[in-house]
């Protein structure tokens, strides 16, 4: 079954969780960034990596304190994912 070459495409919405995601301000720009290639993985990680450099530089210690204890649960997650095979 043909389709006429006029008749426009419309896109499908994305999910709630999406929506909700790409709504935030700093965070829903990398997200929409990092799902549209690869190579801006890279660049978000990078970005993570200077903010932290940043934060220990202000702070001390105390902030790679912080960004290990919020590490945790993603940790956990990861541990049950492999437990789990």
């Amino acid at each position: 079954m043909m389709r006429d070459v006029m008749t426009p495409v419309i896109p499908a919405r994305p999910p709630l969780a999406l929506r909700i995601l790409y709504g935030l301000p700093v965070i829903g720009t990398m997200a929409r960034d990092i799902s549209t290639g690869v190579d801006n993985v890279f660049y978000a990680l990078m970005i993570v990596a200077t903010g932290l450099v940043l934060a220990v530089n202000i702070w001390g210690i105390v902030a790679l304190t912080m960004f290990a204890l919020s590490l945790v649960p993603v940790m956990f997650i990861v541990l049950v994912l492999i437990t789990r095979g």
